[in-house]
Order: structure tokens, then C-alpha cells, then sequence
């Protein structure tokens, strides 16, 4: 249940009282066409995970890796657009989220290259090799949000989407203590969530 999975999140973030309800007041779902579990929650933790990862493909490049990788980028997407065929979902839209997924963690990425280089004591000890440790972690992730917009069409295609994304990943980034700079690379990641347009 929608409600119950965002209780949930927020729990795990400290949340509670009127703030906590308020949440779950207003992420329930609105029609009772649309199964209550299938809901924007999901998929909002599943985007926010991928943000986070970020973290380890910023610590792999650094200090002299390209944080743009043309190639790599060109077969994600080509993945994704077979993926969403096979799964019947719109090539088109589905190519759009996940290049917003790219984008979203390039906006982690430059900004954690910026924090390390002008304070190097912050900067990772560890260098993640891509190959091995973090691109497994990366289509996993692929295959958890291309499952999670399979069953979200519904919420998707909606008038209310665009409030309901506010709400589901508002929640979620309290959840995942989202600092300033994930937390805009989360948003960044929602601009093609919503079926009907833009946020």
C-alpha cells in the first residue's frame, strides 16, 4: 500500500507526528481505479538510489576521469529503448527519463569534482573500478526503474502527476537525507516522469 510504504520512509528518516501524516495524506491515492500499490514511491526510491550512486562513479573518475561518456551513454539508451519495447512501454518517453537519469547524475558528479578538488581532504581514499564494482550496481538500477515505470503507467498518465512526483520524491529525499547538491540531482532526474508533460 501506497500509504503504508511512504509511513515507512519517512520513519526511516526520523519523520513523524502531523508532518509524517500529512505525507500519507496526501501521496494516498486519488482514484480507486488505480491499484494502491502501484504508486509513485517506487519509483522515486528507485531514481533517488540511482542519484546516490553517483557518489561511486564520481569517486571512480576522479581526479582525471571524463565525467562524460558518450559512448556509455549512447548504450544505456540504446538498453533502455529495447528494454521498454520488450516491456511495452513508450521508446521515446522511456529514452527521455533515463536521459534525465544521466543527466541528473552528472549534476552529482560535477559537483562532487568540485567539492573534492577545491577541499582534496574530502576527496574518496577508494577508487571504485566502473567495470567491476559500479556499473553492475548501475543496471541493476536500470532494471529496478524500468520495472518501476512498467507499473506506474497509470500514475504516470495522469493530470495529478506532476503533484504527486512532488510529494512521492519530496518524501523520499527526506528519507534518504538528500543534501543539497543530491537533492537537486534528484530533481533534476523527474522532468520526464510524468506522461502528460513536464514538471
Amino acid at each position: 500500500m501506497e500509504r503504508s510504504r511512504l509511513r515507512q520512509l519517512l520513519r526511516r528518516a526520523g519523520v513523524g507526528g502531523t508532518c509524517l501524516t500529512l505525507f500519507a495524506m496526501l501521496a494516498a491515492p486519488s482514484s480507486a481505479a488505480i491499484p494502491p500499490d502501484h504508486t509513485l514511491l517506487g519509483l522515486a526510491d528507485a531514481v533517488t538510489d540511482r542519484v546516490e550512486v553517483a557518489d561511486l562513479v564520481a569517486a571512480a573518475k576522479f581526479p582525471d576521469g571524463a565525467i562524460t561518456d558518450a559512448a556509455r551513454e549512447r548504450q544505456v539508451l540504446e538498453d533502455a529503448a529495447n528494454r521498454a519495447r520488450e516491456l511495452g512501454l513508450d521508446q521515446n518517453a522511456t529514452v527521455a527519463f533515463f536521459r534525465d537519469q544521466i543527466e541528473a547524475a552528472k549534476v552529482v558528479e560535477y559537483g562532487l569534482f568540485a567539492r573534492w578538488t577545491a577541499h582534496p581532504e574530502l576527496a574518496p581514499k577508494h577508487r571504485p573500478d566502473l567495470a567491476t564494482e559500479v556499473r553492475p550496481k548501475i543496471d541493476a538500477l536500470t532494471k529496478r526503474l524500468l520495472d518501476e515505470l512498467a507499473v506506474t503507467v497509470p500514475e504516470r498518465a495522469t493530470p495529478a502527476c506532476q503533484l504527486r512526483v512532488r510529494i512521492a520524491f519530496t518524501a523520499t529525499g527526506v528519507a534518504h537525507r538528500l543534501d543539497p547538491l543530491h537533492a537537486r540531482g534528484q530533481w533534476r532526474a523527474t522532468r520526464s516522469v510524468c506522461i502528460t508533460g513536464d514538471l
